[in-house]
């Protein structure tokens, strides 16, 4: 059981509650190896002892994380974020713009992309690392046009015989009324429908924030597969609580009645998989996450092309037509 004497309703990645012990550490951590530079005193043996505290106190508190606070992982602002997946594990990448209708939404972004020898469409949600790119990236929250560019350049990819790979990031699709009246639910929906019928193999991994309709307009896969630390859910905790309750302050109850986290859906069928983040999330150490997506995406493209094409769309339906199903309380219509 996570403790729940934890403060819940810290989600900023800069002071996360449930990570002060560790915060503590790593202050005293610092302090003592500045120490032993500034005075030459050999102070190796207290460093190793202290690093040894800090490892263990890592492991002990994300063994034990609650929804609420998987939800603030998810959010940490030092978390690999599209680019990062984009410049540290694409040998190439050619980026392709704009839906042809209205205009390029940069939330979303799409490109031709290279791991070693495999070539495939690259489409995720691109949230921003600085304040400035968050702000032109609309933190992740991508307009119609965002899902008919995604849709369209998916539907080139099919043309060219390459296999989609979507990274998902995003609270939500923007609900703002320019979005709602270019069609925002219809873009969404379309592009759910279009993803069944695309004779291409799809990964999708939810990398961060999985959230609502603005997750599943690029979420429709043959395999499904989430960070260890993201979350994935029909609305955000805090939406929840609102609509539920009126009071935001019961986000943690909403998080935690949600079954949001990637354990919760791996054993509820939703997903395929869990990709193992580094020990303290993947903030921590990013690289080792990126890695560990990097395999994830080699692995499952390889065992997916074995498939032929028939065998995919059938499979691919038959996963999201029965998905969430509870075993002998519904018929199959079949």
């Amino acid at each position: 059981m996570a403790d729940t004497s934890r403060p819940r309703n810290d989600t900023t990645s800069a002071g996360m509650a449930f990570e002060r012990p560790i915060k503590e550490l790593e202050a005293q951590l610092s302090e003592l190896e500045a120490l032993s530079t500034r005075t030459n005193l050999d102070l190796a043996g207290e460093i190793r002892a202290l690093k040894e505290r800090l490892q263990e106190e890592i492991q002990k508190t994300y063994s034990d994380l609650s929804p609420w606070e998987r939800v603030s992982v998810a959010r940490h602002t030092d978390r690999p974020v599209a680019s990062d997946y984009i410049e540290k594990l694409c040998d190439d990448f050619f980026e392709l713009h704009g839906d042809k209708v209205f205009g390029d939404d940069k939330a979303i972004v799409t490109g031709l992309a290279r791991m070693g020898e495999r070539r495939f469409l690259l489409v995720a949600h691109r949230k921003g690392r600085t304040t400035k790119e968050r702000m032109a990236y609309n933190f992740g929250c991508a307009h119609p046009e965002g899902y008919r560019k995604a849709l369209r350049k998916m539907r080139l990819a099919e043309k060219l015989g390459l296999p989609i790979v979507t990274l998902i990031n995003t609270p939500g699709a923007y609900p703002g009324i320019g979005a709602e009246e270019r069609g925002q639910a219809t873009a969404i929906a379309e592009n759910i429908l279009g993803m069944f019928s695309l004779r291409v193999p799809i990964l999708v991994i939810v990398i961060g924030e999985g959230g609502s309709g603005g997750a599943l307009g690029i979420g429709v896969g043959d395999r499904v597969f989430m960070l260890e630390h993201a979350y994935y859910s029909v609305i955000s905790p805090e939406g929840c609580a609102a609509i539920l309750w009126k009071d935001g302050e019961r986000s943690p109850d909403a998080a935690q009645a949600l079954k949001l986290t990637a354990p919760d859906l791996l054993q509820l069928g939703l997903i395929d998989g869990v990709i193992q983040e580094p020990p303290g999330g993947a903030h921590r150490n990013p690289q080792v996450a990126l890695d560990n997506v990097r395999r994830t995406i080699l692995e499952e493209l390889a065992a997916l092309e074995r498939l032929s094409v028939a065998d995919l769309l059938a499979r691919r339906r038959a996963k999201f037509r029965h998905v969430g199903e509870i075993p002998g309380r519904f018929p199959r219509l079949d």
